[in-house]
């Protein structure tokens, strides 16, 4: 079994450590007041980049309490049982991962690592799909009801770089990062820099971007529905009616765009608009009808195209509550069928 602790021994949870944040990071305000919960720091490193389709090939987890603590670490490879892909990219060859547990032989170990806490990974909507594929595999569910992706509180913070690639955050914070798309270290330079992040989210007065994972439902976690396997949604049958106007209702066929972080699983969003008869793209144009965003203005490209374009925008919540009386459209007109 290729499972290792960050820097240890092997699968044990390293005792609790002094607080990582070291003087000239420190927070005035107390960010462990702020923000009071323990984090699991995830990295995983996979044969590409679709939940449905593509596997786990390494899962490393750094345990924090919220002062930055590092708590445990534990790191697993992983036996695909396919092709490991772009090995130009993670460097683990079939070689490398021969003999390597299944990811059922280790869902336990890992839901006890990750119950109770926040997800934290640098653009965590992947991280945690990918996990989360697995265990839908073998008919699990893990224990995470909430993610914090670093890769969206970075971009609020103000920090004017170049990039917010967990490499460009390492340099400027004068964190070491040793190996690249490796699950183990980038877990490790990401719980690093955790403090950092959050101490500068506190002083700024910042809520953390927390998305719902699963929800508890007579004690399983059920997760939000996926919209398709290849992660589009379905054909609308209405016709586009135009962009939203000022206090009118949703109408069937409107093609709506969503972007920026959500409160709501993206893919129950939706889910949620498809069914309600509204198409949802994944680019903003002149054919647009709405676009969703809980970001300022501006804050995303697609909230920026929204805004030369005059295209309406609407926050989460009230395209929620418009979402619960969409008005009629007119179905696309069919070819009949030749004879």
């Amino acid at each position: 079994m290729h499972c290792s602790v960050l820097g240890g021994a092997r699968c044990r949870r390293s005792a609790p450590s002094s607080p990582a944040v070291s003087a000239e990071v420190a927070d005035p305000l107390g960010f462990p007041a702020r923000f009071p919960r323990p984090y699991a720091v995830v990295d995983v490193e996979t044969t590409g980049l679709s939940p449905a389709r593509d596997r786990v090939l390494s899962v490393a987890v750094v345990l924090t309490a919220p002062d930055g603590a590092v708590q445990g670490r534990w790191s697993t490879l992983l036996d695909p049982g396919c092709d490991p892909g772009p090995v130009h990219i993670h460097g683990l060859t079939r070689e490398r991962l021969a003999g390597s547990p299944t990811f059922a032989a280790v869902v336990d170990e890992l839901s006890e690592l990750l119950a109770g806490r926040v997800l934290v990974a640098h653009n965590a909507a992947f991280d945690w799909r990918m996990l989360a594929g697995e265990g839908l595999r073998i008919g699990r569910t893990l224990p995470v009801e909430w993610r914090l992706c670093t890769l969206t509180l970075a971009s609020r913070l103000g920090l004017e770089l170049a990039s917010l690639r967990l490499a460009a955050l390492a340099e400027h914070w004068g964190v070491t990062q040793r190996r690249a798309h490796d699950a183990e270290d980038d877990a490790e330079v990401l719980a690093a820099l955790l403090p950092r992040i959050l101490s500068r989210a506190a002083e700024q007065f910042l809520e953390l971007p927390l998305t719902r994972c699963g929800v508890e439902r007579d004690g399983v976690a059920v997760y939000p529905p996926r919209y398709s396997v290849a992660g589009r949604p379905p054909p609308c049958g209405y016709r586009n009616p135009g962009p939203l106007a000022p206090g009118a209702p949703l109408v069937q066929g409107m093609r709506v765009v969503f972007t920026g972080p959500t409160r709501t699983e993206r893919g129950a969003l939706v889910d949620r608009a498809a069914a309600a008869g509204l198409e949802v793209t994944a680019s903003v144009s002149r054919r647009t009808s709405l676009v969703v965003t809980n970001e300022r203005r501006g804050a995303t490209r697609k909230a920026r195209a929204a805004a030369q374009l005059g295209i309406p925008t609407r926050d989460e919540r009230e395209f929620l509550a418009l979402l619960a009386a969409v008005a009629p459209g007119a179905p696309e007109a069919t070819t009949p069928a030749p004879t």
